[in-house]
């Protein structure tokens, strides 16, 4: 984070505006609306900006002096050597001092305002593309339609007697979510407040049944946070907890809600941090504690996630829960790696299989997997990849079948390893690809280098 992100109160403020063009009016023009008195210094100075009653008009070239009373400086000249002179002045008198499109000579900076007063959203790019910045507040002006400024005015009003009335802070906020989420904000948002007013006292007359813990089981997909479904991102917004494991990215964990305790379960192989018995354990807890749990889950919660544990768990004990599909691994890992599961030419079907099992072993249905022009696709495979291959080879398939290890697919760091099942156990010797891998056998394998298009990933 290079600035920190801050909104200050200029009401009745003095602040100086050092360049009196265009730049100059459009500065001044946010400093008018959000209450601040106005100097603005400059040898001409725009006919209209120089009569508005809030504004005082300087014509004269800067000069220390026009600082005098100031609590805030924004220099808009298409003069450096001015511009310079006046973050200088400014700083050496501890004046916040912003200079438009120049980061360097700043104390602060001006990001693009989305206005839905009292709520009010600020964009900025630390100064390297103000473009950008100006489009991302674009987009979000039509996510953020006008009305949200009633809906805003509308839990300023009541804030104080929520405050009184609901006296724990993690309740009152999960009071104010389910307000936003629910009928009382579609109500004001279509100018229905009376109706809102009402309802929301009848919320605060059953305020003993605000909290209610609840499990969200959330598939987190393959580890691009750009698969995430909108439903997965509204869980990890609203969650009190995170529980998750290691086959979710950082990323991806660094979208849940910032003030969230996180719970890292572990579950690497052969280094489990919490047995799963102990993880379905821990989440009926929290969530008897009150709390919104977000069990946050590599790829898809129901396969080879053990979310059917999971729930039996939660099930039995009474406790609510929802389950969010994911990408499963084997679709997003092999749509990055350019690999299609199915194709008419290559494979009719595909199946999907893990191996590890409870046991430590790989027994698997050798000769149901070992039917051609089909896609094997291996979670959990990588430590047992010699077994794999002379088990499939000596079930039928051809010691040719084409067959790829994607490590970290569909994450930055992803490579793809491919071979032959006669060849791929000395390549990954030699390779040695790192966890978590998937691993993709058959025709469609020999695809990847007509279709891998979204990383140009290594490929032995």
């Amino acid at each position: 984070m290079d600035f920190l992100p801050i909104f200050a109160n200029v009401k009745n403020t003095l602040c100086l505006v050092v360049g009196g063009g265009s730049v100059g009016a459009r500065k001044a023009g946010v400093l008018l609306e959000a209450g601040a008195k106005v100097r603005v210094v400059a040898p001409e100075i725009d006919a209209e900006l120089a009569a508005h009653r809030a504004v005082e008009a300087v014509i004269a070239r800067f000069e220390a002096t026009h600082l005098d009373g100031v609590k805030l400086v924004i220099a808009a000249t298409n003069d450096r050597e001015v511009n310079k002179q006046v973050s200088a002045q400014a700083q050496a008198r501890n004046i916040p001092v912003n200079v438009v499109d120049d980061p360097e000579l700043c104390s602060f900076i001006m990001p693009a305002i989305l206005d839905r007063s009292p709520l009010m959203v600020a964009f900025s790019s630390g100064g390297a593309s103000p473009v950008l910045t100006r489009m991302m507040r674009g987009k979000m002006e039509t996510v953020i339609p006008q009305n949200y400024s009633r809906l805003a005015g509308f839990a300023e009003r009541f804030r104080t007697a929520v405050k009184q009335r609901v006296t724990n802070p993690a309740k009152r906020r999960i009071f104010w979510e389910n307000v936003f989420d629910g009928v009382i904000a579609e109500k004001v948002l279509t100018g229905d407040e009376a109706s809102a007013e009402a309802m929301l006292e009848q919320m605060l007359a059953d305020e003993d049944n605000i909290v209610r813990g609840e499990v969200y089981l959330v598939g987190a997909g393959p580890g691009d946070p750009d698969l995430l479904t909108f439903r997965a991102l509204r869980l990890m917004q609203k969650a009190d907890v995170v529980v998750y494991d290691n086959l979710v990215s950082k990323p991806i964990v660094d979208m849940t809600r910032r003030d969230a305790e996180r719970i890292f379960v572990g579950k690497k192989r052969n280094d489990h941090t919490l047995q799963q018995e102990e993880i379905n354990l821990l989440l009926v807890r929290l969530a008897k504690e009150g709390k919104r749990v977000l069990r946050l889950k590599g790829g898809d919660p129901f396969i080879f996630g053990r979310g059917g544990e999971e729930i039996e768990t939660l099930a039995a004990e009474g406790i609510a829960f929802q389950v969010v599909p994911g990408i499963t691994a084997a679709s997003g890992v092999a749509s990055y790696a350019g690999i299609p599961l199915t194709h008419r030419d290559h494979a009719q079907s595909c199946v999907f299989v893990t191996g590890h099992l409870k046991d430590g072993t790989m027994n698997l249905d050798w000769e149901q997997l070992a039917r051609p022009r089909q896609t094997v696709v291996v979670y959990m495979g990588l430590h047992g990849l010699d077994t794999l291959c002379g088990k499939l080879i000596e079930h039928g398939l051809p010691d040719t079948t084409p067959i790829a290890i994607v490590q970290h697919g569909t994450q930055p760091t992803q490579r793809v390893i491919s071979g032959t099942l006669a060849t791929l156990p000395e390549i990954a010797e030699r390779e040695k690809p790192q966890a978590p891998t998937l691993i993709i056998i058959g025709g469609v394998v020999t695809l990847r280098d007509k279709l891998a298009w979204f990383h140009p990933q290594r490929s032995e």
